[in-house]
């Protein structure tokens, strides 16, 4: 199994706040949306609450401490290990928040798919440094702000070295 982390995150590792995105970049989630779709998508509760509803053809799977927690249309469970369990027979998965499950993921991740958005911000929830001596960047794309994208941004794809 091939595993990657997706995110969205800003200069100042800022990825959320109040459970919520704080920008709107059309391209990240057409990006998103291409990387993902026929995959298994791993997220914590509180992503799922701020999606509101299962992805459209991708598998989701949620981890809560929440024991008696369900979800119709997921599969849920109780730690990372369990989610990668539960999926080690796929062929790729993405990890897409949040914060708490990135961290415990960095580790694992043979892939990341960083939209970095060139500003910074206020928030409360951030990802984890990327360490150059664990990963390399293998493509970047710069793009400039347009009407459907607030802020400058870049798509970096690592791998792990």
């Amino acid at each position: 199994m091939n595993l990657a982390i997706i995110v969205a995150a800003s200069r100042n590792n800022v990825i959320g706040k109040d459970n919520q995105l704080i920008w709107r970049l059309s391209a990240d989630l057409k990006r998103f949306k291409a990387l993902t779709t026929g995959h298994t998508i791993i997220m914590g509760r509180k992503t799922f609450d701020s999606i509101g509803k299962p992805l459209p053809n991708r598998t989701s799977v949620i981890i809560t401490r929440q024991e008696n927690y369900k979800q119709e249309g997921c599969i849920v469970v109780h730690s990372l290990e369990e989610a990668l369990d539960a999926v080690k027979d796929q062929d790729k998965v993405f990890i897409i928040g949040g914060g708490t499950i990135y961290e415990q993921a960095m580790e694992k991740a043979d892939e990341l798919y960083l939209t970095l958005v060139h500003k910074e911000f206020e928030g409360d929830t951030f990802f984890p440094e990327i360490k150059s001596a664990q990963w390399e960047s293998i493509t970047r794309e710069d793009c400039m702000p347009d009407e459907k994208n607030e802020y400058p941004y870049s798509f970096i794809d690592y791998k792990r070295k």
